[in-house]
């Protein structure tokens, strides 16, 4: 567990170019993938530390394809921005674990097309 609150604070910057900022997104990759075995002990994840990091693959991969820098930097300080929250345990158990239900994997389980379809199923 963190000691310092600033300890995983990461300056915000924008990348000199694509170079730079693929040398940050992977050095934010492998702090995620380093932290896995972590995050499962602070959380008290109920699920092995490699879906674990597979999830952290899968959410890195939805933004493989990004090709304008500025849409890159701004992922980039929020990759960080989330890495240090989660690592200095300012989240609940519950943020954590909705990463790996159903929803946000972008399976069939879409919003409903109107409000009365979405009423008659339950969903809200």
């Amino acid at each position: 567990m963190a000691v310092l609150p600033t300890q995983f604070a990461v300056q915000t910057r924008q990348s000199a170019n694509w170079n730079d900022a693929r040398r940050r997104v992977i050095a934010l990759y492998r702090n995620w993938v380093r932290a896995a075995p972590e995050i499962q002990v602070m959380y008290s994840v109920p699920l092995p530390v490699s879906v674990i990091r597979t999830r952290i693959r899968q959410e890195f991969e939805r933004h493989r394809f990004v090709n304008k820098l500025a849409v890159t930097d701004v992922l980039l300080v929020k990759g960080n921005a989330d890495y240090q929250e989660t690592m200095n345990y300012w989240r609940q158990t519950n943020h954590i674990m909705s990463y790996f239900n159903g929803d946000n994997l972008g399976g069939d389980k879409k919003l409903p097309a109107n409000f009365m379809s979405g009423f008659l199923q339950g969903r809200n």
